[in-house]
């Protein structure tokens, strides 16, 4: 039985050494500087910036970066005035992280863990928690809510992207060779038990990360159950050349949640 959570984090660490895509390659110390004048967006999804009035004031804000390593915006949230902690499972991660807080003399701590269980973390201890789509790589997401919930001051807000579950209706690299654009799978969707047995093999054999799709309400009910008060949505795409898919629906949304 393959350990999901060692499996992706192994597979990240070799993805972020050798910057293997764009979630692993660091801002410039530019883009840094630009941050600290005032001049920056981060992205919770693949391209639409996240609006600035979902942060509200960062100068002096604790800011809980949540499974979003790779020496991005964790960095530019620091230069824009916050106290930064990065928790992510992968040690590459993180070092790009560090790597950037170093070159750049900026206040980012970084923390090695699993997103549903952030028990060395003080409970409400953030302002702010920054989860970009990675929720994916989580097989059961109603811990992780609990944990964001726990470790966040009253009145917080958490910021988090997440993959359209309907995403997963399709076998995409089915698609990317011209397949036709019929559904495969059932939802909620697991690599580990829906991906046809050879090919599931030949994919952990590769090193490639294993997902699950998670149902809205998992995604936004799971909040709500949580304890959090949405307050803010929007839906991004990704690219023609990512999916197909994207030339028909938003194949990614972003929420803001308060904690009450």
């Amino acid at each position: 039985m393959t350990d999901v959570i060692q499996h992706n984090r192994e597979t990240w660490n070799r993805q972020s050494a050798g910057r293997e895509n764009r979630w692993t390659v660091p801002v410039t110390a530019e883009e840094i500087a630009a941050a600290r004048a005032g001049d920056w967006d981060v992205i919770l999804t693949p391209n639409k910036p996240v609006p600035k009035h979902w942060f509200g004031d960062l100068e002096g804000k604790t800011v809980l970066c949540l499974a979003s390593g790779g020496g991005q915006q964790a960095p530019i949230l620091a230069a824009a005035g916050a106290q930064v902690i990065s928790y992510d499972l992968s040690d590459e991660q993180l070092e790009r992280d560090y790597e950037v807080s170093q070159r750049d003399e900026l206040s980012v701590v970084t923390v090695q863990g699993d997103m549903a269980d952030m028990s060395i973390l003080n409970d409400e201890r953030f302002d702010i928690i920054f989860h970009p789509v990675s929720n994916v790589f989580a097989p059961d997401l109603a811990p992780v809510w609990r944990e964001c919930y726990r470790v966040m001051r009253p009145g917080g807000r958490l910021l988090a992207g997440f993959m359209n579950p309907d995403f997963f209706l399709f076998d995409h690299d089915e698609l990317d060779e011209g397949g036709p654009l019929e559904i495969r799978f059932p939802l909620p969707y697991s690599d580990l038990e829906h991906f046809p047995k050879e090919r599931l093999d030949a994919r952990i054999a590769a090193g490639d990360a294993l997902e699950h799709s998670h149902s809205f309400e998992a995604q936004i009910g799971g909040q709500l159950d949580a304890g959090f008060l949405i307050a803010g949505f929007y839906e991004d795409r990704w690219s023609s050349d990512a999916t197909r898919l994207d030339d028909y629906m938003a194949t990614f949304m972003a929420t803001m949640a308060f904690k009450t």
